[in-house]
C-alpha cells in the first residue's frame, strides 16, 4: 500500500501557509538561541576542569535523553557546552556565540543565514553529534566531494570523543564501501550522492515496501533511511538545483537515433532564425515558423526511419537548433577525453555523471563531431524537493537565505535564522558599473584589475563560465600580470589556488566555484593592503550567488572590497531584460558606461524577473512529480513526517 504523501497547499490554503510563514518569521529566533548560545559559554570553565576520560563519561551520559528522543532545552545546551570543549580541545578553535546559537538552531530544524567565512562547517559538528547520539544515522550535506571527504577527516577525532562514528562517500564509490559509510552515525555527502543512492536502493526494493531500511531483505540496498539531514550552501541545494530533477537512467541503444542526430545537425544548417525558426532565450526553447515547417517537411521528405513522422522530425530539429544557440562549449559543457561533460552553472564544476535528457545530449554530441551515446531509458526519478522533504530532521545553512525565506517555508516547512556576524563587516561596496556592451566592460575590467594590482590588494576576479576566465586570462597575459585560472578545466588545484588567493599582489581568476566551500585567508601583509578584492564580472540571475562572490571579501571583520562589471549584452540581459534595457541599447551610444541612477535599478529589474522565472520553474517541477505520483498509482515513496516543521 502506498503510504500518504502530503501534497503542497493550493488557493487558499496556500495563502495560509505563507500568513503562517510570515508569523513565524517574526518571531525572536536569533536573540532566543544566542540566550541559549550565552549559557553554553558559561558553563565553559566547568567544562575545562574535566580530564578527557572524565569529559567522555561525561558525554556518554548526557547522550542519553538525546538517543531516548526526550532531550530538553538543558540537555541541549549541557551537550553543547561539552562538545565546544571538544572541539576546543581538538582543534584549538573557540565556537563563538553566533556559531553555538546557529548550532543550536540547526538542531532544532531551523535554515540559519550565517555570513560567508563564519565558519558553518564547524558549527554543523554540534547538531551532528547530537543528531548522531539518536543511532538512526545522520547526514551532512555538502556541495562537492572534495568538501565531504575534507570534514569528515578534520572532525573525526571530535566524533569518536563523543561516541561516533563518521563516514564519507565519494562517487568513485561501490557498493559494499556506501553502505558501511552509511552505517555510520554521521555520513558526510553531496546530494547528488545520496539521492542517486536512494534512488538506487527504491528500484532494488520489493514492491510495497516504503522505503529503504535493514529490514528491506534485499543485501545490495546501502541506505538504512532518512532521518536527519544537515545542509550546508542550503541554498544552492535546495534552491538552485532544485529546477533539475535527478534521474536513473539505462542506456537505450538505437543505432538508428543516432544517425538521425547527425542528419539533424545537418539539416539545421539550412534553417535561417528569424525565417525558419524563433528562439526564447529566458526558457532556452526554439519554435518552428510555418515556413520552418514546411521547410522541413520538404528536406526530410526523402529519409526514411524516424524522419516519416513530422512530429519526430521537428522535434529533432528544434532539440538541435537548441543545443546550437543555448548550450555552448566552454560555458554549458566543456569535450573532456572525447565526452561532453556538464558545467554546473551555479558552481562551475564538472558534473561527469549528468546526462541532459530528452536528446539534447545526443543534439550537442551531434554538434561537436563526437560519439553519439545513446539515448535513455528512465528507470527512476524524483526532484530534490521533494527528495530532501522525505527527512524526518531537516536543517540547513547558508550565507544568503533571506532571499528565498518564503519559499523554504512554502516548501519545507521551515523557518530562516538570520545570524549577524562574529565581527562587523568592513568590505567597502564600489557598486556597479553597466556598459552597453562587451568590449567596453572587458576593456575596463583589465584596466581596474591593473590598476588594483599595482596596490598589492589580492584580487579574485570572479567569471561565470569557462570561456569568460580563459577570456579574461588571456587579456590579463598580454599585460604580462601574473595570474592563476581555476575553472572547471583545472578544477584539480582548486583548494591550492584558492588557499594561496589572499597573499599580497595575487591575481587569481576564478568561475564562481570559488565562492562556496572554501577558505581565503589573508597574509598580514595584504591585510596591510587593503585586503582582498572581488572583481565580479558579470551579473547573475540570482542575486543571492553575486552576494556569495562578493562575501569572499572582508571575512570576519578582514578589510576588502568588491566591484561588479556588466553590459547589457550579458546573458542575463539577453534573456531577461525588458524593454527599459532595450531603449537604452537604442538610445545611447556604443562604448558607453551607464550613470549608477540607470544602471542599478535596470540590473535589479533583470534579476527579479529571473528570479521570478525560476521560481516558477522549481514549482513546476514539484507540480509535475506530484502529477507523476497521482498517475502512477504502484509507484511507492516514503511518508513525510514533521512536515509542519520546527515549533
Amino acid at each position: 500500500m502506498k503510504p500518504e504523501i502530503e501534497t503542497l497547499p493550493r488557493g487558499l490554503d496556500a495563502l495560509w501557509l505563507r500568513a503562517t510563514g510570515r508569523i513565524r518569521a517574526c518571531r525572536p529566533y536569533r536573540r532566543q538561541y544566542l540566550r541559549s548560545a550565552a549559557g553554553v559559554i558559561a558553563r565553559g570553565p566547568w567544562s575545562e576542569k574535566w580530564s578527557d576520560f572524565a569529559l567522555m563519561q561525561r558525554l556518554s551520559r548526557i547522550s542519553i535523553p538525546f538517543r531516548l528522543g526526550r532531550d530538553s532545552i538543558i540537555d541541549r545546551i549541557l551537550a553543547a557546552a561539552a562538545i565546544r570543549e571538544v572541539i576546543r580541545r581538538r582543534t584549538h578553535m573557540e565556537l563563538f556565540q553566533v556559531q553555538i546559537a546557529g548550532a543550536l538552531a540547526l538542531y532544532d530544524g531551523h535554515f540559519v543565514e550565517m555570513a560567508t567565512g563564519e565558519g558553518k562547517s564547524i558549527t554543523a559538528v554540534i547538531p551532528a553529534v547530537l543528531n548522531g547520539w539518536r543511532r538512526r544515522g545522520c547526514h551532512v550535506i555538502t556541495v562537492n566531494d572534495y568538501l565531504a571527504e575534507r570534514d569528515a577527516r578534520e572532525f573525526r577525532d571530535i566524533y569518536a570523543f563523543a561516541g561516533l562514528s563518521v563516514a564519507f562517500i565519494k562517487q568513485e564509490m561501490d557498493g559494499p564501501e556506501r553502505r558501511a559509510a552509511y552505517t555510520a552515525d554521521i555520513t558526510y555527502a553531496t546530494n547528488k550522492e545520496i539521492c542517486a543512492d536512494y534512488l538506487r536502493d527504491g528500484l532494488l526494493r520489493p514492491a510495497g515496501m516504503p522505503g529503504p531500511s535493514a529490514t528491506d531483505g534485499n543485501p545490495n540496498c546501502v541506505q538504512r533511511g532518512l532521518f536527519a539531514g544537515i545542509v550546508d550552501e542550503a541554498d544552492s541545494v535546495l534552491i538552485d538545483e532544485a529546477v533539475t530533477p535527478l534521474i536513473i537512467s539505462a542506456d537505450a541503444a538505437n543505432p538508428e537515433q543516432a544517425e538521425a542526430w547527425r542528419q539533424a545537425a545537418k539539416l539545421a544548417d539550412g534553417l535561417q532564425l528569424g525565417r525558419d525558426y524563433r528562439l526564447t532565450p529566458q526558457f532556452r526553447t526554439t519554435e518552428l515558423t510555418d515556413q520552418g515547417r514546411k521547410r522541413v517537411a520538404i528536406t526530410t521528405a526523402a529519409l526514411t526511419g524516424i524522419w516519416r513522422s513530422a512530429r519526430r522530425s521537428e522535434e529533432l530539429i528544434r532539440q538541435t537548433l537548441s543545443a546550437r544557440h543555448f548550450y555552448l562549449r566552454d560555458k554549458q559543457y566543456v569535450v573532456h577525453d572525447g565526452k561532453i561533460v556538464i558545467v554546473d552553472e551555479s558552481t562551475g564544476r564538472l558534473m561527469p555523471d549528468r546526462h541532459w535528457t530528452d536528446g539534447l545530449h545526443q543534439a550537442v554530441e551531434a554538434r561537436e563531431g563526437l560519439v553519439i551515446q545513446p539515448m535513455k531509458e528512465t528507470l527512476a526519478r524524483i526532484s530534490f524537493q521533494n527528495f530532501f522533504r522525505t527527512y524526518q530532521r531537516l536543517c540547513g545553512m547558508s550565507g544568503t537565505l533571506a532571499e528565498v525565506r518564503g519559499e523554504l517555508w512554502q516548501v519545507y516547512r521551515r523557518t530562516v535564522v538570520r545570524m549577524a556576524p562574529n565581527r562587523p563587516c568592513i568590505r567597502t561596496n564600489r557598486g556597479l558599473r553597466l556598459f552597453t556592451n562587451d568590449a567596453a566592460k572587458w576593456r575596463n575590467i583589465v584596466r581596474a584589475v591593473q590598476r588594483i594590482h599595482t596596490t598589492g590588494q589580492p584580487i579574485l576576479a570572479g567569471t561565470r563560465s569557462v570561456h569568460a576566465s580563459e577570456q579574461l586570462s588571456e587579456r590579463l597575459g598580454l599585460l604580462s600580470l601574473p595570474h592563476k585560472v581555476l575553472n572547471a578545466r583545472r578544477h584539480a588545484e582548486e583548494a591550492q589556488i584558492i588557499a594561496a588567493a589572499g597573499e599580497s599582489a595575487v591575481l587569481t581568476v576564478a568561475t564562481n566555484m570559488a565562492g562556496r566551500g572554501t577558505d581565503i585567508r589573508l597574509t598580514t601583509t595584504a591585510r596591510e593592503a587593503g585586503g582582498l578584492c572581488v572583481v565580479a564580472t558579470e551579473l547573475h540571475e540570482s542575486a543571492r550567488v553575486d552576494r556569495q562572490l562578493a562575501g569572499r571579501a572582508g571575512r570576519q571583520g578582514d578589510p576588502g572590497d568588491n566591484i561588479t562589471f556588466a553590459s547589457l549584452e550579458d546573458q542575463l540581459f539577453q534573456s531577461h531584460g525588458n524593454w527599459a534595457a532595450r531603449a537604452v541599447i537604442k538610445l545611447l551610444p556604443t562604448d558607453c558606461e551607464l550613470p549608477s541612477v540607470i544602471a542599478g535599478p535596470l540590473a535589479a529589474m533583470a534579476q527579479q524577473k529571473a528570479q521570478r522565472r525560476a521560481a516558477a520553474q522549481r514549482w513546476a517541477v514539484i507540480v509535475a512529480d506530484e502529477q507523476l505520483d497521482e498517475s502512477l498509482a504502484f509507484a511507492c515513496l516514503p511518508p513525510r513526517p514533521n512536515s509542519a516543521g520546527p515549533d
